[in-house]
């Protein structure tokens, strides 16, 4: 086979989609039979993610699967209790918005992580070359030079097989990390958590605080967040500081709600916040994608998205070489660009461990308003979601003014190599990412402009677009296929399609004896 995907997680399902819209050859093994949906584990699916699923066809797919639709709630609300008085809320958070904005293609969306694994599941079914292997485990990985050997364990026994590549995509607790010699550098949480899946009918019946996708309980004995898991009276909660795994869920849901009602506790789970981010992500043919090579705080709803982010960056480079149209020194570029971005999006998330609810407990009433500020880049971080780029890249043609450094909560559109490319919306109500091809994208955006590639070898689709010049900064700027900026300038070098594929990258070391 081609690819062996260890893990059919949100990024194992991603890479498996990537690379199976391209015609790769995918085999994904994964434990879990069953989607538990009293475990929701994510919920923010962002910006960013939305827009690669808006590529596969899949974004609308999942706002009519999303129990929770944008328009039912967009605001973060702070309060006394569910049942009690609004502190202060944080509009249109994590990117909930209704109405079309400029700056991205697709709005976040709140969705249950089961549901998103169900979508990406049935997308998964629907390419020819992939094969999902549910009930099957990766046991042991061997990485070598030219091939990687693998044991999956599975309801037929145990087998041996080989792939030409490995995506390690098997979480905190898979094999992948320790095959290629890697491990996790970092620290955990200080308090520990107690996750609730929860339904109370008085919640049906009284009048709510606030309308909010998530709700922040402050100022009670105990402190936490709480939201709909849909609009059939199904909720999950968090109860911040809670060391007790037996602890009376019920009564902690009584708590965070403000009022002595009936609640049916549905599933509960301790654990802890973690910050770890592996020291490599790459062996020989193993790569980690995922969970398997960074977990970080869910506080902001990064770490899901984080996850599909690695699986886009790696699964277009692996279709480039299995192709052939790309060397192996291609996938070298991976940990350099997908590394810093889970590092600094570790580091943000890591920042709010400081300001949970228990923190907030012995305020003054009058101060909490504007001590609670603290959380906005919790809430409101599109500096992060959009702003990231590879900058560093060794396939990233740089410029001799040095890029924009980027903010954490407010994005600034840049069209500088390595950044997302900055969306805009054509005449008619096109998004330019629509026509983008599934390649590299080659923008002309000066009528006057001159040149172009001729005989690409590597998939490429021109454009012109009128309007965008002064925007983008350049006549030309030529877009990869994950929609970041691999160059930009008025004319083209005539090795540029070698310099954005890794051609005059040092020796892959795949190909090092």
């Amino acid at each position: 086979m081609s690819v062996l995907v260890a893990g059919g997680g949100p990024s194992g399902l991603a890479a498996a989609i990537e690379l199976g819209r391209r015609g790769i050859e995918v085999v994904v093994a994964e434990p879990r039979t069953t989607l538990d949906p009293l475990r929701p584990r994510a919920k923010t699916t962002n910006i960013r993610t939305m827009e690669h699923l808006r590529r596969w066809g899949l974004a609308d797919r999942l706002r009519a699967t999303s129990p929770l639709p944008v328009r039912h709630a967009q605001d973060v609300v702070f309060c006394t209790g569910l049942l009690g008085e609004e502190i202060t809320r944080f509009r249109e958070a994590f990117g909930l918005t209704v109405d079309r904005r400029e700056e991205y293609a697709e709005a976040g969306q709140q969705v249950p992580q089961p549901v998103v694994e169900q979508v990406l599941r049935d997308a998964v079914a629907e390419l020819p070359t992939v094969r999902l292997l549910l009930g099957t485990r990766v046991t042991e990985i061997l990485d070598g030079p030219d091939e990687v050997r693998a044991t999956l364990s599975g309801p037929d026994g145990t087998r041996e097989v080989t792939a030409e590549y490995l995506l390690g995509a098997d979480g905190a607790a898979g094999v992948s990390r320790a095959a290629i010699g890697a491990r996790y550098e970092g620290s955990s949480g200080a308090l520990p958590n107690l996750s609730i899946t929860f339904r109370a009918p008085a919640l049906e019946r009284e009048p709510l605080c606030a309308t909010g996708v998530h709700y922040w309980v402050v100022g009670a004995a105990v402190g936490g967040l709480l939201g709909r898991l849909d609009l059939d009276g199904t909720w999950w909660a968090i109860a911040q500081g809670v060391d007790d795994p037996g602890a009376d869920a019920a009564a902690l849901v009584r708590t965070l709600l403000g009022a002595d009602v009936a609640v049916d506790v549905l599933a509960t789970d301790p654990w802890s916040a973690r910050m770890l981010l592996a020291d490599r992500y790459r062996g020989q043919r193993v790569f980690l994608v995922g969970d398997a090579a960074h977990l970080n705080p869910p506080w902001g709803g990064h770490g899901f998205n984080t996850c599909v982010g690695d699986a886009v960056n790696i699964g277009w480079k692996l279709a480039a070489v299995l192709q052939g149209w790309a060397p192996p020194a291609l996938l070298d570029s991976y940990e350099p660009e997908r590394r810093p971005v889970a590092q600094r999006t570790i580091a943000a998330a890591a920042g709010q461990e400081a300001f949970l609810a228990p923190s907030f407990a012995t305020a003054e009433p009058g101060e909490l308003a504007r001590l609670l500020r603290v959380k906005n880049s919790e809430f409101h971080s599109l500096g992060l979601v959009l702003g990231y780029d590879y900058r560093d890249s060794p396939v990233v043609v740089p410029e001799d003014v040095p890029p924009p450094e980027p903010a954490l909560e407010t994005y600034t559109p840049s069209a500088h190599p390595g950044a997302r490319l900055p969306h805009a919306w054509l005449p008619g109500g096109r998004s330019l990412y629509d026509v983008l091809g599934d390649g590299f994208t080659l923008l002309r955006l000066s009528p006057d402009a001159t040149g172009g590639i001729p005989d690409a070898a590597v998939p490429l689709h021109e454009v012109a677009v009128e309007g965008l010049r002064e925007r983008y900064g350049a006549d030309f700027v030529l877009v990869r296929p994950d929609q970041h900026v691999a160059w930009r300038g008025d004319e083209i070098p005539g090795d540029l399609l070698d310099r954005v594929v890794g051609v005059h990258c040092a020796r892959s070391s795949l190909e090092i004896p």
